[in-house]
Order: structure tokens, then sequence, then C-alpha cells
């Protein structure tokens, strides 16, 4: 049985500029899969192209096993970054027009945007015009026209990157949800979406395919003892913070954000001994020590070359 999508050497060019070079990859039926990568990445066309709203230059595109056609709009669902709405429009009237678009009678149309609004928590919405709506309610309104015709796929463009904390959790809620009955790929910048969802990553950088695998996989390919620590700002604490790059146990360093060091190491053991001997002995104050492993964002960067 082929997978579910099989992406084979997919290229697009807009005005002589490659925006997605080459990248090809398996998903098969049931999995969550995170397009994962910064902005202009590639994965918006990427999605589109999935979508069969944009033409690959080169490269190819099989829905269980065949070429996509006519009939593939019918397997999937979309959500685009942004999406429009009529905003004169009910949000009981929208499904409804969604449904028919679908190609369903009237009477199932009418059954089935109510049963997704429900689901979508947008039931007290339903004779409300869409204008009113808050963004995680537009939001919501927008998965429910990609599930209402029961799609195979769902496809979806940064679906919670507009939203406030708790729009944003509603959403991620439901896409836990989506994905134990659908399979799904969805793009996002944001690394924890990617982490508390998805089965499967697929890093992009510059059009590209960086990595791809499950989470547990590619922690193991990329898996590095780490030690966070930061210092009172004295010259003698940070003098001994610095020192400790050159020391032949450390592997890698870096400065994060709030003052705090990052510390790539050899052996997670001799390093924390060393390191919390020496701070006793000069008398320094460890305002953080963490001992652990490298984050899903320190696994992108590293398979990016950040």
């Amino acid at each position: 049985m082929p997978p579910l999508l099989q992406v084979s050497g997919l290229h697009k060019v807009f005005h002589g500029q490659t925006s997605v070079d080459g990248i090809s990859f398996d998903m098969e039926q049931g999995r969550c899969v995170a397009l994962l990568g910064p902005n202009g990445a590639g994965k918006t066309t990427t999605l589109r192209m999935l979508a069969g709203l944009l033409d690959p230059s080169r490269g190819s595109i099989l829905f269980d096993g065949k070429p996509i056609g006519k009939d593939y709009r019918k397997q999937i669902g979309y959500l685009p970054q942004s999406p429009s709405f009529y905003n004169w429009m009910t949000g009981e009237e929208y499904m409804h027009f969604a449904s028919r678009l679908s190609g369903m009678g009237g009477k199932e149309a009418a059954g089935r945007a109510a049963v997704m609004l429900e689901r979508m928590g947008l039931e007290d919405a339903a004779k409300r015009r869409i204008g009113g709506y808050s963004g995680g309610m537009k939001q919501r309104l927008g998965l429910a026209q990609a599930l209402v015709h029961a799609p195979r796929l769902l496809l979806l463009d940064e679906p919670v990157s507009a939203l406030d904390p708790i729009g944003r959790r509603e959403i991620m809620d439901l896409l836990r949800e989506i994905g134990r009955e659908t399979s799904v790929i969805f793009s996002t910048h944001v690394l924890h979406d990617a982490e508390e969802v998805c089965d499967d990553i697929i890093m992009m950088n510059r059009g590209r395919i960086a990595e791809h695998g499950t989470l547990s996989s590619l922690r193991l390919k990329y898996n590095r003892p780490v030690i966070t620590l930061r210092v009172e700002e004295r010259e003698a604490a940070l003098q001994w913070l610095e020192s400790l790059h050159t020391r032949s146990f450390i592997l890698e360093g870096r400065r994060e954000a709030d003052g705090s060091v990052l510390l790539k190491v050899e052996d997670m053991e001799s390093a924390r001994s060393v390191i919390l001997r020496e701070a006793a002995e000069r008398g320094i104050p460890l305002l953080r020590f963490e001992a652990g492993s490298l984050s899903l964002e320190d696994v992108f960067m590293e398979a990016v070359g950040g």
C-alpha cells in the first residue's frame, strides 16, 4: 500500500527566484506532520502546492499513489494563514455555503454545518455575523470549513500565529483532537507547537529540507548533553564563566538572551562535577544551573547550521 502522500523533487520558481528547491518526502496515513522553519523558508509555497493551488515548476505530488487531480480537492481540507470570510454572513450561513461548495446537497450541508459549528464551540455564535467574531473564533470557523467534508488530509498554514494566548491554546487543543482522526500537515515557525502536537517533523530552510524524521529520531541524532549556567554580574564570576569555553570537556558554548550561557558538553557527569566544584572553591554563586539535553529549537539550529 503506497504512502498517503508522496512528494518528489518539488520545485517552485517565482520570477527567477527559487522558493522551494527540490524537496521530497513521504507521509503515511494517520500521521501529523509539522512543516517547521523560519519565515521565508518555503513553507507556505509548499502547502499551496500540496493543496493544488499552485502548480510546481518541477516535481510530482502523488496522493494514494496517483497524481493529484480534480477528485483530490474533495479529499483535502485547507486553511490558509490569513483566511478570508464574508463578514456580513453569519457563521451558520458561511458553513452552509462551505458545505454546498464541497458538493453536498441542501439537507446534508445544513446537518454537517451544524455538527462542525458545535464541535468547534461556535454553536452559540452560529447566528451572529462573522464580522463580530474574535480572532480565535474566526480561526475555529476556518477549521470547521476545512473539516466539514471529512477530508483525509488537512493542510494548515500557521494556524495559531495571529492568535492571543487563549485563542492559541484553543486551536492547539483542537489540533491534537483532530490529529487522532485524520492526517494533518501544518506549518509553523514556533517549535513548541510542533513538539506539542506532531508525530513527524520536516525542517525547512531556504526552500530545502534540512532534516526530516520523527521527533524522537531527530533528538537522538542531534542529542547533546547541555548545561545552562548563569552567575552574578561580578567580574570574577564572569571571567570564570568565560574561561569555561576553553575547557576540553566543553564542545561548544553560546550566550543566551537572558545572560545565561548554554554549554554543550562531552560528558555530563564529569562536566557537572568540575563546574560545581570550581564554583564552590571560588565562591561563585550560581543563579542558574540546569543539566539536560538539546531542545527542539537547539536541534533545529544544529540541523540548519545556525
